[in-house]
């Protein structure tokens, strides 16, 4: 478990003997798919790594409609906000697929924050990209007509693989409408001329982005 602790940015500056301690209080769990790992609103103070699979990161709204904020895979990790602040967790986190974690309780990474300005300077760093992502992310939305909000929510949830952009797991256009604050009546168009028009194949699992997607439809 120390190698897959350095291949983690937050940890990748640890001294190998706050990594030795560390890596001995690490709590492996595995989930099957649709595990909620936490909730919005719990009382909880653990960071979590993911070790495998893919993790959703998401809120809900006062009606219950779901905005994915994030999804998360090997090597990334969730939770250190109410770690470090001790409140009410800001989002939920749910598995798209079979997954293992690793899990840190606040207190041993106190000790290891304590012990590593390194690693305590990584977070804090690791915090502001975050925020000044959510910032730049909630701008840029807010500028855009629907169809801009959706092509843009689409690349960042596409990865590349060979010449095209993928988006799996494949989000429902009611989930895609929820992210991008639209109708799924204008989202389900929308992927229907994109569909015709040749810019994106849909299958069971996955968008695939087969051409560079248009600035205007």
């Amino acid at each position: 478990m120390k190698s897959s602790l350095l291949s983690i940015p937050l940890f990748s500056d640890m001294h190998s003997e706050h990594l030795d301690m560390l890596s001995g209080q690490l709590q492996h769990i595995k989930y099957t798919r649709n595990s909620i790992i936490i909730s919005e609103g719990d009382m909880s103070d653990s960071l979590y790594l993911v070790n495998k699979g893919e993790i959703k990161i998401y809120i809900s709204d006062q009606n219950g409609r779901e905005i994915q904020l994030n999804t998360l895979g090997p090597g990334d990790y969730f939770g250190e906000l109410s770690l470090l602040d001790q409140k009410p967790r800001s989002a939920s986190a749910i598995t798209l697929c079979d997954s293992e974690l690793s899990v840190i309780s606040s207190k041993a990474l106190m000790r290891c924050l304590n012990k590593s300005p390194a690693m305590a300077m990584r977070m804090l760093q690791s915090l502001a990209k975050g925020m000044r992502d959510a910032t730049e992310l909630q701008r840029r939305l807010a500028l855009m007509d629907v169809y801009g909000r959706l092509r843009k929510t689409l690349l960042a949830l596409s990865r590349r693989v060979d010449d095209m952009n993928i988006v799996e797991p494949k989000p429902t256009q009611q989930e895609i409408a929820n992210m991008i604050g639209a109708s799924r009546e204008m989202v389900s168009r929308i992927i229907t001329n994109l569909k015709i028009n040749d810019y994106i194949e849909t299958t069971r699992d996955s968008i695939i982005i087969r051409q560079e997607l248009p600035d205007k439809l």
